[in-house]
C-alpha cells in the first residue's frame, strides 16, 4: 500500500530545476505530488490498467520506449490515450534522452499533462525522485526552540521564553558551533529521521532581548550557520527547582516523541553560575561516545561493583 501524504503542487520550472529535467511539453505548468512512489508503466502500455495508481509520476526507460515503438500507431495512441485519461497523472518523464513518440505529445496536449526528459539512466531518475519526494511530502511540524549543530550533533534547545536559549546559542556560536534555526524550527520526518531547518523568512536571524535582531551569518560568517540538521538530541532548559531530583548519573533515559520518532532528551536546570554552553558541548560529546558504545556511567558502576 502506498504511503500517502497531503498533496503538494510544485511549479514545473522549480520541479525541473531541482531534478535537472528538460521540458518537452509544459502542459498545465505544475506537478501535483501525492505519493512517494514512482511508476514504470509497462503493464499499462500492454493494456492492463487494473490497480493502476495514476497519482504516481510515470518514468519511461528503454524497455517501455522499445515496446511503444513495436506497437502499431493506432494501438500506441489508444494505450497512451488511456494512460493520459487519468486527471491526477502528475507528469511523464522520458529517461536516457529518449525521443518522445508523436502520439504521446498529441494526446498529452489534449489533457495538458507535462512531458519531461532527462539524459540520466532510468534507475538514477527513480532514485532522485524518491529522495526528492521524501523531502517534499515529509510530515512536518513547527517547534519553538533553537536548533544547533554542536560538534556534529544536532541539538534542539527547548524551554519557556526568556529561559536563555538564544543567549546560550550565541555562546555556542562564539565557541565555533553552528546555528540552524532560532525561535521557530521546522521539523520534517524524512524516512525514520527528523531533519530541522529554519523558516525562510527568519533564516540566519536571531533575537536577543535588550539588543534586538541580529544576522548571525553577517556577524560571524558563513561558517557559523547551517541550513538543516538531523535532530539527534533534545535539551530542555528549565529554571532550577529546589528539592527536584535531577538525573546525576545519566542512567534514566528520557525521550521526546516528535512526529512518531523518539528523540533522547535531557532536562537541564538553569541557575546563576551554570555555564550552559559548556554543559551542552559535553552533552554532545557524550552522545557521540555513547553512539560508539562507550558509557561512562556504566564503566563507573562496573568499577564500583568490581571492588
Amino acid at each position: 500500500m502506498n504511503e500517502v501524504t497531503q498533496s503538494e503542487d510544485v511549479l514545473l520550472d522549480s520541479f525541473c530545476r531541482d531534478l535537472g529535467l528538460e521540458v518537452v511539453y509544459a502542459g498545465r505548468g505544475k506537478v501535483t505530488l501525492d505519493t512517494y512512489s514512482v511508476c514504470r508503466p509497462g503493464l499499462q502500455l500492454a493494456g492492463y490498467f487494473k490497480f493502476f495508481e495514476s497519482e504516481r509520476i510515470l518514468v519511461l526507460g528503454n524497455a517501455e520506449y522499445e515496446f511503444l515503438r513495436d506497437l502499431t500507431s493506432e494501438v500506441r495512441r489508444e494505450r497512451l490515450r488511456e494512460i493520459l485519461s487519468y486527471p491526477d497523472l502528475p507528469c511523464i518523464i522520458m529517461a536516457r534522452d529518449l525521443p518522445v513518440v508523436p502520439e504521446m505529445i498529441e494526446e498529452a496536449r489534449k489533457v495538458a499533462c507535462p512531458i519531461l526528459r532527462s539524459d540520466r539512466m532510468t534507475t538514477t531518475i527513480i532514485n532522485d525522485l524518491f529522495l526528492y519526494l521524501n523531502r517534499k511530502l515529509a510530515p512536518s511540524t513547527t517547534m519553538h526552540g533553537v536548533l544547533m549543530d554542536v560538534s556534529g550533533v544536532g541539538i534542539l534547545l527547548t524551554g519557556h521564553s526568556g529561559i536563555g536559549k538564544s543567549e546560550t546559542a550565541m555562546e555556542l556560536i562564539k565557541r565555533g558551533h553552528r546555528l540552524v534555526a532560532d525561535d521557530s524550527v521546522i521539523v520534517r520526518k524524512i524516512m525514520d529521521s527528523l531533519v530541522g531547518t529554519s523558516p525562510e523568512m527568519i533564516r540566519y536571524f536571531m533575537e536577543l532581548r535588550g539588543i534586538g535582531i541580529i544576522n548571525i551569518k553577517n556577524m560571524y560568517g558563513s561558517g557559523s550557520i547551517l541550513n538543516e540538521k538531523e535532530i539527534e538530541l533534545v535539551m530542555e532548559l528549565e529554571n532550577w527547582e529546589e528539592g527536584k531530583a535531577y538525573d546525576r548519573l545519566g542512567e534514566g533515559s528520557m525521550y521526546e516523541n516528535i512526529l512518531g520518532v523518539n528523540v533522547l532528551k535531557h532536562t537541564v536546570p538553569v541557575k546563576p553560575g551554570r555555564n550552559l554552553s559548556i554543559i551542552i558541548e559535553v552533552a554532545a560529546r557524550n552522545f557521540r561516545l555513547k553512539s560508539m558504545g562507550y558509557d561512562a556511567a556504566q564503566e563507573l558502576i562496573g568499577r564500583t561493583i568490581g571492588r
